[in-house]
C-alpha cells in the first residue's frame, strides 16, 4: 500500500490524472488496450476534468482506452446524479475516445436487468475469468462504503457475480455495482479521498480496528497495487510521518 499526501486537493487531483496517463500509456504500449473502472460522485470531478485538458488530453492514447464504471445510480445518463453523466461532462465528451470503448452501466434500466447486462459486457471484454482491470478508481463515503458496497450489506459476501444491485437506504436509491472480487482482481486500485470531510473515515479505514463489514473500504485488498491519494486535510488524523509520497 502507498499513501501519498499532497498539500491541496488540486495537487491530489493532478496526481490522479498523472497516474491515469502513465498507466494508460504503458498498458496500450504493452498490450494494445487499457481498461479502467471510473468512480462517481463529486470527488473525482477535478481529476477527470484534467484528463480532458492539455497536457493530459494529448498524452493519453485514447484509441486504446476502455472506460468502464465501478458503480452507477439507477437514473438516466443525463440525470444530475448519473456517474456516467458526471464523467462525460468532465472529460469523456472532450477526448477522442472511440464511442465503442465507452462501456457505461445502463442506469435507466431496471436494476437487475442493468446489472445482468453489464456482467455480460464485462464477460465479452475480459472473457470468462474474473475481470482484471488495469486500474480501478475508488472513493470512500463517510460511512466507509466504496463503489456501492455499503456497510452490513449481504452483497459484501458475494463471490459468484461480477456485477450486482445495491440500494442506498438513506435515499431509497437503487444502484448497480461491481462486486468485491472484481475490485480486488485489479492490477492497480486508486483511492482518491481529499478534503477535511474525509479525515475521519480515512483514519477509520487505514488506522482503525479491522471491521470490513462495518467499513467496506477495508475489504479493498487488491492482487496488485493500491494507492491512496490524500491532501493534508484528509490525512490530518493519520499522525506524523505521513510525508508526501510515503509508502506504508
Amino acid at each position: 500500500m502507498q499513501i501519498h499526501t499532497f498539500a491541496t486537493s488540486e495537487e491530489a487531483a493532478r496526481a490522479s490524472a498523472e497516474r491515469f496517463a502513465e498507466l494508460a500509456a504503458a498498458a496500450v504500449s504493452e498490450r494494445g488496450r487499457f481498461s479502467v473502472a471510473l468512480s462517481g460522485g463529486t470527488t473525482p470531478r477535478a481529476a477527470y476534468r484534467l484528463l480532458g485538458e492539455e497536457p493530459f488530453r494529448s498524452r493519453i492514447p485514447w484509441e486504446g482506452v476502455h472506460l468502464f464504471w465501478g458503480d452507477e445510480r439507477c437514473v438516466p445518463p443525463g440525470h444530475v446524479r448519473s456517474n456516467f453523466g458526471m464523467a462525460d461532462d468532465a472529460f469523456v465528451s472532450r477526448v477522442p475516445v472511440p464511442p465503442a470503448n465507452v462501456h457505461r452501466m445502463r442506469g435507466e434500466l431496471p436494476p437487475r436487468q442493468g446489472a445482468e447486462e453489464y456482467a455480460r459486457e464485462l464477460a465479452a471484454f475480459f472473457g470468462a475469468r474474473t475481470p482484471r482491470f488495469d486500474l480501478v478508481h475508488l472513493g470512500v463515503g463517510a460511512d466507509g462504503h466504496t463503489c456501492s458496497l455499503f456497510p452490513f450489506d449481504p452483497l459484501l459476501l458475494e463471490h459468484r457475480r461480477t456485477v450486482a444491485t445495491a440500494i442506498l437506504r438513506t435515499l431509497g436509491e437503487p444502484r448497480i455495482t461491481l462486486t468485491v472480487p472484481v475490485v480486488n482482481a485489479a492490477a492497480h486500485v486508486e483511492m482518491l479521498a481529499p478534503g477535511a470531510d474525509k479525515a475521519e473515515v480515512v483514519y477509520r479505514v487505514l488506522r482503525g480496528p479491522r471491521d470490513p463489514h462495518r467499513i467496506p473500504a477495508q475489504m479493498v485488498r487488491p492482487a496488485g497495487e493500491i494507492v491512496w491519494l490524500l491532501d493534508e486535510a484528509s490525512a490530518a488524523r493519520l499522525g506524523r510521518g505521513q510525508e508526501r509520497g510515503s509508502r506504508v
